[in-house]
């Protein structure tokens, strides 16, 4: 079973994530929080495999939560307008975003997908993400082409179906590999790159390969 928190200051938001949580079959939600420190100490207590954290949450935000919860994997609970947040929490080590009002089955795929190991990130919070971030500074995008230099043609032919949002099982039929090879590609190519997770990449990618 997958042991799930949820952090949230609605109870309403937090007693229906809950439902659409305890209807999957590996997923149990073993502790529930109302502000960032109350996730925090029941995150450790309770030994979570995954911390769903609302960004807007009173006496420590989900943002500075998700910092003190190395080594869990965090999905960030975010609505529209909240794109600025998501990119700074991206640079942190985040694993995941969802919408509030994602579809249950997304919810239920992201924690799967960053207990996993892999990184989730809605598909309408990427399009406003990706958008904001390739307007970034062509500083940014040079200091992206040189630390991709360090990778081997393959190493990138990987990357690039990462950044697709593939999983490693995808990757591997694209690239006639198996699952656990790609693995090993993907995390040298994150140690290569000096980043936390796929997402880092991904965007890494995207500034060294945007244009004007």
């Amino acid at each position: 079973m997958i042991k799930v928190l949820i952090a949230d200051d609605e109870p309403l938001i937090t007693a229906g994530i809950r439902a659409v949580l305890s209807s999957a079959g590996d997923i149990e939600v073993v502790a529930s929080a109302a502000n960032g420190s109350e996730a925090v100490e029941a995150a450790r207590r309770h030994h979570v495999d995954v911390a769903l954290l609302d960004i807007a949450m009173p006496v420590l935000d989900g943002l500075a939560a998700a910092a003190e919860l190395t080594g869990t994997p965090v999905v960030m609970l975010t609505a529209f307008g909240d794109e600025e947040n998501v990119r700074l929490a991206l640079q942190q080590g985040v694993s995941g975003f969802v919408l509030k009002s994602c579809a249950p089955d997304e919810l239920i795929r992201a924690v799967r997908a960053v207990h996993a190991g892999e990184a989730y990130l809605s598909p309408t919070v990427t399009r406003h993400v990706l958008g904001m971030i390739s307007a970034g500074p062509r500083e940014r995008d040079r200091e992206a082409v040189r630390r991709l230099a360090s990778l081997t043609t393959r190493e990138l032919d990987v990357l690039g179906q990462v950044a697709e949002g593939l999983s490693n099982a995808q990757v591997g039929l694209r690239v006639h590999m198996s699952e656990a090879t790609v693995k090993t590609y993907v995390s040298r190519i994150l140690a290569k790159l000096d980043c936390t997770n796929r997402v880092q990449a991904t965007l890494l990618l995207r500034d060294a390969t945007s244009r004007d």
